[in-house]
Formats: C-alpha cells, sequence, structure tokens
C-alpha cells in the first residue's frame, strides 16, 4: 500500500520544496499585499483603517498620477525602439559574415552587465554634467551641451537608452527564429525580383511574428517593472520627471512606511499591465502567424 502511494505520489514529493517555497515567497505576499491595499497599514504602527481609500488616492493623487504618465512614456519608448534595434541586428548578424560569432558575443555582453547596479552607476557617470559624454560634445565643437539628467526633457530619454542598450537576449531571442525561416522561400523570391528589403517585410518579419510577440510582451512587462536603473541615476528627478510607478511604491513603502497604499499602487499596476497583455494577446489574431495552424 504504501508502495502504491509512494509510486503514484512521486512528482509530488519532488516539487514538495518548489511548492514551498512559492506558497511562501509567491502566493502568501501576493495575497497578503491584496489585503494590506484595503488598510491602511503602517510597518511600525499596524492597521487602524479598512477600506478603499487607497484606491480612491492611487486615482486622485497628482503624484500618483504622474508616476503613471512617466511609466507609460518610458515603456512606449523603450519597448518599441528596443525590439526593432534589437530585430535589425539579429537580421544583420544572421548573414554569414566574417567574425560573426564575435560580434554575437559583443552584442549580448550588455543584457548580462544591464541590470547591475555598477552599469547604473556607470551610466551616471557617462551622462553628468562633466561627464564622459559631454567632454565629448564638447571637444568636438558643441558647447551648449544638454544636462542629461538634470534636465526634464532629457532624464527620462537617458534612462529609455540604458535598456535599449541591454537589447542582447532580445536579439538572440530574434537571431534564433531568424534561423528557422526556410531559405527557399528567400530563393523563390529573388527569382521573382524581390530585394532584401521586400524579403524581410513580406517573408522575414511575418514568418517570425510569434517570436515578435513573444519579445513584446516580456519587455513590456520589463519595461512596467523597471527600477534600478531610474533609482540610481535619477532617483526619480529632475522634478519627478523619472519617478516611474516602481519608484513611487518603493518611496511610499520604505521611506513613508505606508504599506497599505504602496499595495495598492502595485495592484493597480499590476491591473494596467494585465490589460495591455490581454490586449496584445487580442491583437495577435490580427498580426501573428502561426506556421503550423491556422492565424489565431
Amino acid at each position: 500500500m504504501n508502495n502504491t502511494w509512494a509510486k503514484r505520489n512521486t512528482g509530488l514529493l519532488f516539487i514538495t520544496p518548489w511548492l514551498i517555497g512559492f506558497l511562501i515567497f509567491k502566493a502568501y505576499p501576493f495575497a497578503s499585499s491584496l489585503y494590506f491595499s484595503f488598510t491602511d497599514y503602517n510597518l511600525f504602527k499596524g492597521i487602524s483603517t479598512y477600506g478603499f481609500m487607497n484606491y480612491i488616492n492611487v486615482f486622485t493623487d497628482s503624484k500618483t498620477l504622474k508616476a503613471m504618465g512617466v511609466t507609460f512614456r518610458f515603456a512606449f519608448m523603450e519597448v518599441p525602439l528596443k525590439l526593432v534595434i534589437s530585430l535589425l541586428i539579429a537580421y544583420i548578424l544572421n548573414f554569414k559574415i566574417k567574425g560573426v560569432n564575435i560580434f554575437r558575443t559583443a552584442y549580448y555582453v550588455p543584457s548580462i552587465l544591464g541590470g547591475s547596479v555598477a552599469i547604473a552607476v556607470l551610466w551616471k557617470a557617462l551622462f553628468n554634467n562633466e561627464g564622459l559624454v559631454t567632454r565629448m560634445l564638447n571637444t568636438i565643437g558643441i558647447q551648449n551641451t544638454p544636462k542629461f539628467l538634470t534636465d526634464a526633457g532629457w532624464a527620462l530619454f537617458i534612462l529609455v537608452l540604458l535598456r535599449v542598450w541591454q537589447f542582447g537576449s532580445t536579439m538572440v531571442i530574434f537571431l534564433a527564429a531568424l534561423k528557422g525561416v526556410p531559405t527557399e522561400l528567400y530563393e523563390s523570391a529573388s527569382l521573382d525580383g524581390a530585394g532584401k528589403w521586400r524579403q524581410f517585410f513580406s517573408i522575414t518579419v511575418p514568418l517570425i511574428t510569434p517570436v515578435i510577440f513573444y519579445n513584446l510582451i516580456t519587455q513590456l512587462v520589463q519595461a512596467f517593472q523597471e527600477f534600478n536603473g531610474p533609482f540610481i541615476i535619477t532617483n526619480g528627478g529632475p522634478r519627478r520627471a523619472t519617478t516611474l510607478m516602481s519608484i513611487l511604491i518603493y518611496n511610499n513603502a520604505f521611506k513613508q512606511w505606508d504599506m497599505g497604499l504602496a499595495s495598492a499602487q502595485a495592484w493597480v499596476l499590476f491591473i494596467i499591465l494585465m490589460i495591455f497583455t490581454a490586449i496584445a494577446f487580442w491583437s495577435q489574431n490580427k498580426w501573428v502567424y502561426y506556421s503550423d495552424e491556422e492565424a489565431r
């Protein structure tokens, strides 16, 4: 009897460590944040009030609304730029050129280093008022250089540039997809007189749309969760021009100790991200091509 039970539940036994970790470190905090979002929970004072006051605050507080707008601008600049650049580089590196493996490695390295604190500090040193970029521009005769990190018009773009620079992992996925496009399709198109750009937009892009869709979703999720770069480089400034929702949530939770408001903001951000993801999944019926079945 015991042997039979053990055989039937061997799989459950093996995933028990993961299951315990999931319940403690994922499911419990997830449920707790939802509960705390309906309270005025303070890390040191506890809970005294229950209600929807935090959600009302999210949609009426000017700081929260501005942080939402900054987050949208950051995501809608970063994601398209990163996808276009990574696809273009992957397309170029898909050709048989000398030393191509060296170039692939070089372009991938920033993805490994990009999320680190050290790279964020280096990026800040490059673009500060006396940084290397400013000195290089002065050297070539541009004296009135922008104040990249203290100008509200430039600061967010510099953060976007950091994320776009980390296109290596997205590029590798695109490169794998490009390897799967049948070469005979290009040969047939060439015989019909189609040039490289026509082949790219009429053959390559339609056949890799599932991978474009995958990268779109993953990059969108990462963009809405961005924290390290803005926190270290600008700390939300200047004048809250780079205060993303993630930074605002952190400030409310661990500087103001207002865990209730921070939880509500996190849930609103989660719901907004879910809405964008749902729209993307709905839209795939119109532009994503699956070769093994009819377009969904």
